[in-house]
């Protein structure tokens, strides 16, 4: 019995070790996904539609050196593979004996990295994993002794104004963003599709280049789209019939229409800065019209597909914006109460967040 006893324990002391170990390397597995995106390596499976080797991968390869590694590649795809990012199999030959040759093809999480695809998450695997990006976590520890924003510990200023003032960074995050929208406009048309009908207009704050409102005015002709964000940002905006980009500040003044949409933007900003955003969206929206937020409902204990992530966001809002957030329904209700919308209805959709939508208070 105390044998027993001790053999659980030790097994649980190795365990503790083996998930410490893999927290603290999980960082690999992020450098490792860069890598390949990178590489372009999804792509070059993709193109041959196939499976392929090694071999044919390294020759799809750009500006490939002449001292290039095959060994690498091979140490970085058997990694990925494990993380199921690839799959691998040694063909069977014609006579049934077995191949010598591993065949890596695509899976259901690299079909999500094909660049020309609709909807691709290589551009936010390159911004996450840009050094501008993740020299910020190395700030956590000072955030939670001194307080302030990590991204501004980290470069000297907020990343708005960083942004503003470095064409390249702006590029990498707004690129990034964009696919961000992109990922997540099909899940809102369709399972939102009852919400823009009756809309005549609608203003898409912090809308970056554009990509949501665009999808929304496509879908629905009839609708007068505005993107608007930081003249900076609607500079690179993509030109769309019935979509005007409007260079501005959401803390001054938002331009009026029928609904406002604020898609992953409170997140970005603490309570207060919140309720003087969610005023001015009050000012804005016409008589009967609607607040739209499509963000994440924190469900701390949930044990949904996407739940584990949400908490994630929440370490990534301290990384990256100046006193963001996820939040609880809790703590919407009382956000969205403070800002002048004591109703709302909460409706989820595929993916990581969920449509919260809200109306003035009479």
């Amino acid at each position: 019995m105390e044998k027993g006893k001790l053999e659980v324990g030790e097994e649980m002391e190795l365990q503790g070790q083996a998930d410490i170990c893999k927290l603290m390397l999980a960082f690999i597995d992020s450098m490792a996904l860069k890598c390949a995106v990178e590489l372009g390596i999804p792509d070059i499976i993709h193109s041959q539609g196939q499976p392929i080797t090694l071999s044919e991968i390294i020759n799809g390869i750009p500006n490939l050196s002449p001292s290039f590694d095959i060994n690498y590649l091979f140490r970085i795809m058997r990694l990925l593979v494990r993380n199921r990012v690839f799959s691998a199999y040694e063909p069977d030959l014609k006579d049934g004996s077995s191949g010598t040759k591993t065949l890596y093809g695509l899976t259901p999480s690299s079909k999500w990295l094909v660049k020309d695809s609709k909807i691709s998450l290589a551009p936010l695997v390159l911004a996450e994993n840009h050094p501008w990006l993740l020299d910020p976590w190395h700030y956590l520890g000072k955030c939670v002794q001194e307080g302030g924003f990590a991204f501004a510990k980290a470069h000297g200023s907020e990343i708005w104004k960083f942004g503003s003032e470095n064409p390249e960074f702006n590029k990498l995050f707004s690129v990034g963003m964009a696919c961000s929208s992109t990922l997540v406009v099909d899940a809102i048309l369709d399972d939102y599709h009852e919400g823009f009908g009756d809309l005549e207009s609608i203003v898409d704050v912090g809308g970056a280049i554009g990509t949501l409102i665009n999808e929304i005015v496509k879908k629905y002709p009839h609708i007068r789209g505005t993107n608007f964000d930081l003249p900076h940002v609607v500079a690179e905006a993509l030109e769309n019939p019935g979509v005007a980009h409007v260079g501005g500040d959401m803390f001054v003044e938002i331009p009026s229409a029928d609904a406002v949409i604020l898609k992953w933007v409170l997140h970005d900003w603490n309570d207060e800065d919140c309720v003087k955003i969610l005023k001015n969206c009050n000012k804005a929206i016409s008589n009967k019209g609607k607040l739209i937020i499509i963000e994440c409902v924190l469900k701390p204990d949930g044990e949904g597909l996407f739940d584990g992530l949400g908490l994630a966001f929440d370490l990534l809002m301290i990384a990256h914006s100046s006193g963001g957030r996820e939040r609880t329904e809790a703590e919407w209700k009382k956000l969205l109460k403070a800002g002048g919308f004591s109703r709302y209805k909460i409706t989820p959709i595929k993916g990581i967040p969920s449509i919260i939508e809200a109306y003035p208070d009479i």
